[in-house]
This record gives structure tokens, sequence and C-alpha cells, in this order.
């Protein structure tokens, strides 16, 4: 099988797909919209890509895939993708950028978001049998305790955290440790980038009377199949724009 891939690259040359060799190992992994990473040109860094479709053969000398990494994408992803790059005269690649997780679309691999593991501490016994522990003086010290009965309420807390709400340091958690009361686990954490961020959602902008009447005129074209150019004067950020816009999302609808 073969698969269609675009690059992750802005040049209009590239603005194509390239045909490459599904190895065995990678069959039925790969899938329409898969994040791929392939050998191009001349250069030993593998390129990004995604696939965009499938085909028996080609009539060009092919590589293999080397490396496939998660689905960012679904199959109606791409076509829409196909869409927008034909209608607005475009890279398909910048249009698939468009759908990719905050993060994800540099070239850079070291200035996307990425996963953060942390080490995660939970109970290795049940609470009963270490409060019995307690109550027989088998477990004394007092920062151990605390560290217990934070975690009886908050299984899988940080060890960071965990340090500070029980106000105990490292030699008391891997003191539990040893004696098999707790375990600390290493997790990855997805972190997302607008964790922190206060987004409002604002509501439709209304047209002012002049771009009222410049919208009318160009949706009557496009209800009517009567093409042409249409130019819209006004000073930047007077949302002149938004006319055509919205005209074109109606068209397209």
């Amino acid at each position: 099988m073969i698969a269609e891939i675009i690059l992750n690259s802005s040049a209009k040359e590239l603005n194509k797909t390239f045909d490459y060799n599904i190895p065995s190992n990678l069959e039925g992994i790969i899938h329409i919209g898969s994040r791929v990473f392939v050998p191009f040109g001349n250069s030993k860094r593998l390129e990004e890509g995604f696939v965009i479709g499938f085909k028996e053969k080609t009539e060009y000398k092919i590589k293999d895939i080397k490396k496939v990494e998660e689905s960012l994408l679904t199959e109606k992803n791409i076509e829409l993708a196909k869409l927008m790059a034909r209608r607005y005269f475009c890279n398909v690649f910048d249009c698939i950028k468009l759908m990719l997780p905050p993060g994800m679309s540099t070239r850079k691999f070291e200035n996307r978001i990425k996963s953060k593991k942390l080490n995660c501490v939970y109970l290795a016994k049940e609470y009963e049998e270490i409060e019995f522990d307690i109550e027989s003086k088998k477990i004394k010290n007092d920062k151990q305790i605390r560290i217990l009965n934070v975690l009886r309420d908050n299984s899988g807390i940080t060890v960071a955290d965990l340090q500070i709400i029980a106000d105990s340091g490292m030699s008391s958690i891997k003191t539990l440790e040893k004696n098999e009361y707790i375990k600390i686990v290493s997790e990855i954490i997805e972190r997302n980038p607008f964790e922190n961020k206060n987004i409002k959602k604002t509501k439709p902008f209304k047209f002012t009377n002049e771009q009222q009447v410049a919208f009318d005129k160009i949706n009557s074209g496009i209800e009517n199949n009567i093409y042409g150019e249409y130019l819209i004067y006004g000073i930047t950020g007077s949302r002149k724009n938004r006319d055509i816009f919205t005209a074109h999302t109606k068209c397209i609808k």
C-alpha cells in the first residue's frame, strides 16, 4: 500500500503529495490524518507530514515511512483542508495547520507543547491496614502519619504537592515507600496551553449601515451566480473584510 503524504512546508513547490511505501510493521496503524515522519531528498533529518490518501501503486521509486505518531486529524479534517486550499488558493498544509492542537504546528519540535512527566504518590495498602499500624504504634513518625492521612483523601497527588500539604520532606516519603506503605508512579500529564488564560466568548458583530449595503450587494451576486470583483474602501481595522468573509461563508454553506 502506498501513502500519499503532504509535507510540513509552506513552500509552493512542495504543495503536492509525495508517495511513500507503508512497511509491513506499520500496516493497519497508518490512517488518513496520521502524522508520519519520512526521509526527503538528501537530508538525513526526517521530515514531518500527514497522510491524506492511499493508492495501490505508484510510478515513482519510493522510500519507506520511518515513523508514525498519533492521528491528530480525521478524514473529514483532511477533506476540509483540501477544499479550503482550492477555495482560497493556498497550500494544503497551511489549512491543515489550522486544525492542529495549539503548539503542534511549528516545525521546531523543541518549541512544541510537550507532555510533562510528574511523580505521583498512591497508597500501596488499604487504609484500614495503615490505620491499624498507626494505632498500634508501628508508624510513629508524625510527618509520615500526616503524609498517609493526606493520601487517604488525595490519592495520586504529586510529590511536590504532597510535601507542601503534609508539611514533610522527601526523606519521610522515601521511608514510607521503602516500607511499602506508598508507591511513587511517574505519570504523563497533558499540558493545556489555554489552562491559565481567561478567554471571553464574544458575540457576533453587527454590520454598520455601509457594511450592510456592501454585504447585500455581494450576497445578491452570490445567490444569483453573478461573478465579479468587489472592492471595499475603508481604513485599516474598520472591519471591511467582514462583509466579504460572511458572504463567502454563506456561499460555501
